[in-house]
């Protein structure tokens, strides 16, 4: 490992939320780093490769990962939650699960896309956004929620953005929103497509904020995972709830590709693999906007 990248699935680890199958336990979904050892059947890799780490893990020959669906996969599991992972010195990963890095991107970039990209990415696709539409982005500031914002204007989307901060509105008009709100305060306009990882803390302005046939889409409930829908608005205005977590291999590659033709990967600060927890807890006072990365070589800086 050269480098690897926070993520809120950190924090809750460390509160044992979920609890892991086995301890210890080796925390971090993203990273990057050069192949040092090859096992039987693990591809065109070769010791020195430079490779990103896809967080998403598949068997990769069951009906479902056959099927371009490896998310469904009986044995899909998220790197550093049900695999060990990546903050560590080495990290062993199936051959599948890397790509090569993409020329051009630093290290500590080439560390802090994979998750949030693939994430956002695979949202967007199943919200089925397109050029021209209205796209509503609640709490910028997170790597999901920064590459939403960066993926959205790449398509060709409206696209808005929510924060608490002043700070971070700026910078979601400097990534490509075209204008920015307080969090829980009015949007003015409706959106064809909301994309929301708080929860219940801003499910109901995030309900609100949908225009007729629009489609809420949803990765995570760090704000709280009980909410209310009135079915009736739902059905009326012709409106959908969409679940989505991660994504399947070819998005993965295609998401590296946006990143290699020039989608902005947005780094917040790194730390040394040393100062974990002072690096945690930047992360979980919520103060980032982009990723929060370690670098394995004893580097600290911060944007």
């Amino acid at each position: 490992m050269v480098a690897s990248a926070l993520n809120h699935m950190d924090l809750w680890l460390r509160q044992g939320l979920p609890r892991p199958g086995r301890l210890p336990m080796v925390p971090g979904c993203d990273g990057a780093g050069t192949v040092s050892e090859v096992g039987e059947g693990a591809g065109p890799w070769a010791p020195g490769d430079e490779v990103v780490v896809n967080p998403s893990i598949a068997c990769g020959h069951c009906p479902a990962c056959l099927a371009d669906r490896s998310v469904d996969c009986a044995q899909w599991g998220i790197l550093g939650e049900h695999y060990w992972g990546t903050h560590g010195e080495e990290v062993v990963v199936p051959g599948a699960n890397l790509v090569r890095r993409p020329p051009g991107l630093s290290w500590e970039e080439s560390a802090a896309y994979g998750l949030c990209a693939l994430t956002a990415y695979r949202m967007l696709q199943r919200a089925r956004l397109r050029a021209g539409e209205r796209l509503l982005v609640v709490g910028a500031g997170g790597g999901v929620a920064s590459m939403a914002i960066a993926i959205g204007a790449r398509t060709g989307a409206e696209v808005l953005a929510t924060s608490r901060h002043e700070a971070k509105r700026r910078r979601a008009l400097e990534l490509g929103a075209a204008e920015a709100f307080a969090t829980g305060g009015p949007v003015p306009v409706k959106a064809d497509v909301v994309v929301d990882s708080s929860g219940s803390a801003t499910w109901a302005a995030s309900v609100r904020s949908l225009a007729r046939g629009g489609r809420l889409v949803l990765c995570g409930a760090t704000g709280g995972a009980r909410v209310e829908l009135d079915l009736a608005r739902l059905f009326y205005s012709q409106q959908e709830v969409i679940g989505s977590t991660m994504g399947t291999y070819r998005e993965f590659a295609e998401v590296t590709k946006l990143v290699a033709d020039g989608l902005p990967v947005v780094v917040d600060s790194v730390h040394r693999l040393a100062d974990y927890p002072s690096a945690l807890d930047r992360l979980g006072a919520g103060d980032q906007f982009g990723k929060v990365v370690l670098d394995h070589r004893g580097v600290t800086t911060t944007t």
